[in-house]
């Protein structure tokens, strides 16, 4: 393991490290990507992840770059809700 994924991972464990939050429309869900060391790598991530999306005909895209430590990595919302 180097040393940028074990900080990585330190500061993920305290709750510090960086994510991408995507919410979609269609499907309705909430995805997590990351972690990362800093915001700037993190920002640098998010077209990747959108066009990734894109491609699976995800609609309604929304992005937000911030420190959380998610439990789960993707949230489905029920129809029902």
């Amino acid at each position: 393991m180097k040393i940028d994924e074990i900080w990585t991972n330190a500061l993920d464990f305290l709750g510090q490290a960086w994510w991408i939050e995507v919410l979609t429309t269609q499907p309705r869900c909430t995805y997590y990507f990351g972690p990362f060391r800093g915001a700037e790598l993190a920002h640098q991530a998010v077209c990747g992840y959108v066009e990734d999306l894109e491609g699976e005909a995800a609609q309604g895209i929304k992005t937000q770059v911030k420190r959380c430590h998610p439990a789960r990595l993707t949230i489905e919302y029920d129809l029902d809700e």
